[in-house]
Parts: C-alpha cells; sequence; structure tokens
C-alpha cells in the first residue's frame, strides 16, 4: 500500500506537468494536433481591447427608425457575430438610427462589414431543404405573445407569424406536406443566412394567413426568435458611415503582462499554501498545477474570446481553488486538535467543508449564468472565464485534493506536526 500511494504520488506530479506542457504548448498525437493555448488557429481568441479589431458604424437607410426596429437589427447582429465566433463583439445603438459594431482580432474592415450589413436573408425550408417561404417577400410580420394556443393548452410563451397573401397558399401546401410525412420529417424549418433558428414541427395543415411556433420557449428566447423572423423583412437597409481598423486598446504588452502577474500571483499562493498547511498545502499546490492546466486546456479548446477582464475572472478562480483547500485543512486541523488520527481526520474534514464549498460555488456559478445572460462583452467574457473557472476549481478541490490526500495517508505518515501546528496548552497555576 505504501509503494502504491508513493508511486501514484509521483505519477501524479508527472501528469500535472505534462497537462500544463499540453495546455501551453500544444501536441500532436495520431493525426490531431492542437497547438497550445495562444495558437492562432485553435487557441483562444483575443478581445478588442488585448488585439484590436475592426470598428463599423451602420446608418439605417429610413426616416425615424422605431426602436423596435433598431432591436431587430442588433437581433441579427448579435446572431452573426456569434455564428461567425465572436461572442466579445461589442454592439451599441445611438440615436438616429445608427448602430456601432466593435470586433475583435478582424482588420479587414471591409470584410467585417460585409458580414454585418448585409440584409439578413430569413427562409422557410422543409425537412429536404426546399425553401418554402422567403422571408423577404413572404413574411409581413412575427411577434412575441404569451397566453393558451388551444383551449387544451396552458398558458405559455410563443411567436405568432404573419404570411403575405401570395404566401399562404405555399406554406399549407408545404404543412401539408410536412404532417404527412412522419417523425423525423414533420418539420419546417427557419433559416437565417444558413444558420437554423428553430424546426417547429407541424402536425397538421396550416391554411392561415397566421401560424404560432410553440416550444418550451422563456419568454426572451420567444422574444428573440420573434426579432429573427422579422429580420428577414426589415423595413431598411444599413449604410455604412464609417469603419476602420483599431489597434489594441491596452498595448501589445497587456496579456503577457497580465500573464506574468498572474504566474506571480500562483507561486505566491502555492508558497503560501506550503508554509501554512504543510504536507497538505504541497498536496493543494500539487491540485493547483492540475488546475492551472485544465483551465488553460478548456481556454484553448473552446476557444474563447479573452479580454482583460476574462484574465480577471480566471484569476479570481485561481483564488477560489485555494479557498477551497484552506475550508478542508481548517476542518482538518480542527479534527487532529480533538486528537482523531490523520486518516479520520483527512475524511472528516471533506466531510464537514463540503457542504461549504458546494454552496459557495453554486452560487457563484449562478451568477456567472446571470451576468452571460444579461451581460454583453466583457461583462459575457468575465462571466465565461469565472464560470468555467469555478467549476474546474470546485472538481480539483472535492476530487482531486482529497484522492491525492488519501495516497498521502496511504504512505503512512504518523507525524502529526507535519499536518499542523499544535498550540501550546496554557499552564494552570497561580494562588490557591
Amino acid at each position: 500500500m505504501k509503494k502504491k500511494s508513493i508511486l501514484i504520488l509521483c505519477f501524479s506530479v508527472i501528469v500535472a506537468v505534462l497537462l500544463n506542457v499540453v495546455a501551453f504548448y500544444g501536441f500532436n498525437l495520431a493525426g490531431f494536433s492542437y497547438g497550445g493555448i495562444f495558437d492562432e488557429e485553435k487557441g483562444i481568441r483575443k478581445g478588442i481591447d488585448l488585439a484590436g479589431g475592426s470598428v463599423i458604424t451602420f446608418q439605417a437607410d429610413a426616416e425615424n427608425p422605431t426602436d423596435a426596429e433598431m432591436d431587430v437589427v442588433e437581433s441579427i447582429f448579435n446572431t452573426r457575430m456569434t455564428n461567425a465566433g465572436y461572442t466579445e463583439a461589442r454592439i451599441s445603438k445611438s440615436e438616429g438610427g445608427q448602430i456601432t459594431v466593435e470586433i475583435p482580432s478582424v482588420t479587414d474592415t471591409d470584410e467585417a462589414a460585409s458580414l454585418l450589413g448585409d440584409v439578413a436573408k430569413l427562409t422557410f425550408r422543409d425537412a429536404d431543404g426546399n425553401v418554402v417561404l422567403d422571408g423577404a417577400t413572404d413574411i409581413k410580420n412575427a411577434s412575441y405573445q404569451y397566453g393558451r394556443t388551444s383551449e387544451a393548452s396552458a398558458a405559455q410563451s410563443y411567436v405568432e407569424v404573419e404570411f403575405s397573401s401570395d404566401a399562404v397558399s405555399k406554406f399549407a401546401e408545404a404543412t401539408k406536406k410536412a404532417a404527412a410525412a412522419g417523425d423525423g420529417k414533420n418539420y419546417i424549418s427557419i433559416y437565417m443566412d444558413d444558420t437554423v433558428v428553430s424546426s417547429p414541427r407541424v402536425s397538421e395543415e396550416i391554411n392561415s394567413d397566421k401560424c404560432v411556433i410553440t416550444g418550451e420557449f422563456t419568454t426572451q428566447e420567444a422574444q428573440d426568435l420573434a426579432n429573427k423572423i422579422k429580420s428577414g423583412a426589415l423595413p431598411f437597409k444599413l449604410n455604412v458611415i464609417t469603419q476602420e481598423t483599431v489597434g489594441a486598446e491596452l498595448g501589445q504588452n497587456a496579456l503577457p503582462t497580465s500573464l506574468l502577474a498572474a504566474g506571480i500571483g500562483i507561486l505566491l499562493i502555492m508558497l503560501f499554501m506550503a508554509i501554512v498547511y504543510r504536507v497538505p498545502g504541497l498536496i493543494a499546490d500539487l491540485s493547483l498545477l492540475f488546475y492551472v492546466g485544465l483551465i488553460s486546456l478548456a481556454m484553448g479548446l473552446f476557444r474563447v474570446n479573452l479580454s482583460l477582464s476574462g484574465i480577471a475572472g480566471i484569476v479570481l478562480s485561481i483564488g477560489m481553488a485555494v479557498d477551497a483547500d484552506c475550508i478542508i485543512f481548517e476542518r482538518m486541523k480542527e479534527e487532529l486538535a480533538l486528537g482523531k488520527t490523520i486518516k479520520a481526520s483527512v475524511d472528516a474534514g471533506f466531510n464537514k467543508a463540503f457542504s461549504a464549498i458546494l454552496d459557495a460555488n453554486v452560487t457563484t456559478i449562478i451568477t456567472c449564468v446571470v451576468l452571460y445572460i444579461s451581460g454583453i462583452g466583457t461583462v459575457t467574457g468575465f462571466a465565461t472565464t469565472l464560470g468555467i473557472g469555478v467549476i474546474l476549481s470546485m472538481f480539483t478541490a472535492i476530487v482531486i485534493t482529497k484522492f491525492l490526500l488519501r495516497q498521502l495517508v496511504g504512505i503512512g505518515i504518523k507525524n502529526r506536526s507535519l499536518f499542523y501546528k499544535a498550540k501550546a496548552k496554557k499552564s494552570e497555576g497561580g494562588a490557591e
């Protein structure tokens, strides 16, 4: 048992180091290659504050465009940026029908303007990909509604679509065929550009100038779907009035400087853990090494758009990773002070700390989800990196640290001073 535990601990050190090497420098194995977190093609994407990009301002070709119309334009831009992978893009509306978009890492402003400025092409297609309706000519309107769609149904959020007179017969024929097609092909897909927005199923022929799209929509999802459907029939086009390429707002050295600061912070944290918590602190350092490798690999593989606020989210999650270890170790010290064995103290420390760690991390994850849903630009980047970091930090604290400590116990260490420093008891004396 002792030899096995020693071998597992040594192997864990090697795995942690290799994980970080792979995360930062990449690998090439069996035809699959990964260039590392900073690889331009497969690594992270830098935000506009770190890498620069394009800034384009559009003007609506219409007199006094309404707020609702500009919301539709914003919805189209958000969809196109997301589909292109630029979740860190910033979109801001101004008075008079102007809307400005900042796109990170895109230096060809003509390409960016083409990506955004073309009128959205909305189509309704059957299961075989045949276009049955064209959004530009066949869709009059789409709106969010809430209520009962039939006497037997409960109140829910849904989208109501209104067709032009020429589209009624075409849609009736298409829905009749879809309803008769049976499971697997009984749907009509809604496409914006070449991306599927929704694929509602068809249960019967719809021979009307209106139809409803139902599903388990939230209010926001139904409103977004209505905006996307309306985008195919925009009453105006968008003209580019300014387009320019900008450099990194924070300078080319912002990312290396931030990473250096993060590295120094990690080393200081590891030193603190080793001094204060002794042998368990060294185990926490090894667990933290696993965490750094895992989060770096996740950032690169998922091609996270990284801005300075995103780096702040990562650094904050590192603090939360060792915070969980501190809670566990303090509980262990309490158990050791009561005279329990090292093994019993380790088990009790994890059991007593688990609920506190879980509550703290779950509430943080909920906050990240809210920030991601309601936030824009750098706020979304912060929520993404912090959320991923918190999930991984909880995994390393609860799973990896616990596993490594049990291997440490398996070595058979008997010296309790390696785990904590016992406080000297005050002598009881004085005059009687």
